[in-house]
């Protein structure tokens, strides 16, 4: 595993039970809920469909970190530019 990021991976399996690795960019608290960054771990950068991955992090009964989608567009748009200035504060989006 390269860890020319960081290095910390994680596993998830989405609902039709495929296996995903990710890699941690970075995780942030916001308006009372924590949100995590990733970038998927296998796929090649040139490839359409990379980009940033954002999922709300939960924790289980038993105190197990869970991760969540965001299905309210407006919320994940807004999650997405705090991520976007944290990351890459030295950008910014004049509209």
């Amino acid at each position: 595993m390269s860890e020319a990021y960081g290095g910390d991976f994680i596993t998830i399996v989405d609902d039709d039970g495929q296996e995903f690795e990710l890699e941690v960019l970075d995780s942030m608290d916001y308006n009372g809920e924590t949100y995590v960054a990733f970038l998927p771990a296998e796929m090649d950068e040139n490839d359409p469909d990379y980009g940033m991955v954002i999922l709300r992090s939960l924790l289980d009964e038993n105190g197990d970190e869970l991760f969540e989608s965001i299905d309210d567009e407006e919320k994940l748009n807004d999650v997405y530019e705090h991520f976007m200035t944290i990351l890459f504060d030295d950008e910014e989006d004049g509209e």
